[in-house]
């Protein structure tokens, strides 16, 4: 192969889900539509708990932090998309995509992250009540969290600097709705092993290992649950953790539908895999969590209406 066609890229072009002029406009209108669902709901959930003092608990600390990051992961892919369907150039440059491709990695290490240590949240409150206050103080948390942003920076580094040191050529075209990890390694006519290996080995770290903490902080709130007595108990105990556990179900449901597979085998058809974990679930969260919360019903309602809703309280 000459050496022009190895040269460094300058951009690439994504091409989205479909091509069909008829497609994009049903595709623009449904992405707006669900972004701006899921940018209000992240916004009024971040705005209520700040705002609402009953909600300055570490649980309610850890649902604002994953709605930020939701936020951050959906306006980092989407707002380009919906300027792809709109428009006949479909070009992203190459650091912009790398761009995106940092923070889409770093973004979903960081919800996965946060998911963690949300399950620990509510394996101390329920398996450990009386130390709760105690054990989940407000500098433990911050120190979670901050471990938590720096493993997801880290983890993002990492992946982006790695594939800096790929190399592009043939069509760059990408038949997907953003810069992928996937997508792009099945571009390269470079030698990607190292960059295989490194997915692998960090992939079972960051992503692994908190499912494993969860399945474990789970199995013990299902058991402490059984010990309670009155049916009532059981109810209110297992309401207080429902939510995440429907979280962490459709997050690692979708994403599990996208990555646990052969390099090979990454086609096409999990363009609606991918819509699911990168559109619909920041846009579901905000609902899961506050469907059949009372607290954050409050909380809402003395966002939108003040004093005037006290009252009624």
């Amino acid at each position: 192969m000459d050496g022009g066609n190895q040269s460094r890229v300058s951009e690439f072009l994504l091409l989205g889900i479909s091509e069909s002029p008829e497609d994009q406009r049903a595709l623009f209108w449904t992405f707006l539509s669900m972004y701006l669902v899921t940018v209000v709901g992240n916004v009024l959930i971040v705005l209520a708990i700040g705002t609402d003092s009953r909600l300055h608990t570490p649980m309610y600390f850890f649902l604002a932090n994953l709605s930020f990051t939701d936020l951050l992961f959906v306006t980092n892919t989407i707002p380009k998309m919906l300027v792809n369907l709109q428009s006949q150039n479909k070009a992203i440059s190459y650091a912009g995509c790398l761009t995106q491709l940092y923070f889409l990695v770093s973004l979903v290490a960081l919800d996965n992250l946060i998911l963690a240590t949300m399950a620990y949240d509510r394996y101390v409150a329920i398996c450990h009540p009386l130390q709760y206050i105690t054990a989940m103080s407000p500098g433990l948390c911050m120190l979670l969290l901050t471990l938590c942003w720096a493993l997801s920076i880290l983890y993002g580094l990492t992946h982006t600097l790695l594939m800096t040191r790929v190399t592009f050529c043939g069509s760059q075209k990408i038949h997907y709705i953003f810069c992928e990890m996937y997508v792009l390694l099945r571009l390269a006519c470079s030698n990607t092993q190292l960059n295989h290996t490194v997915l692998i080995a960090t992939g079972c770290f960051i992503f692994f290992t908190p499912l494993g903490f969860m399945t474990m902080s789970y199995v013990r709130i299902v058991r402490a649950i059984l010990r309670i007595p009155s049916a009532t108990g059981k109810y209110k105990a297992f309401s207080t953790c429902a939510s995440h556990l429907a979280v962490v179900s459709l997050f690692y449901g979708t994403l599990g539908m996208v990555y646990l597979q052969p390099l090979h085998t990454y086609s096409m058809k999990d363009a609606v895999a991918t819509v699911m974990y990168a559109v619909v679930t920041p846009m579901m969260n905000p609902f899961i969590y506050s469907l059949r919360n009372k607290d954050m019903h409050g909380a809402l309602g003395k966002l939108f209406l003040g004093k005037a809703f006290q009252r009624f309280t």
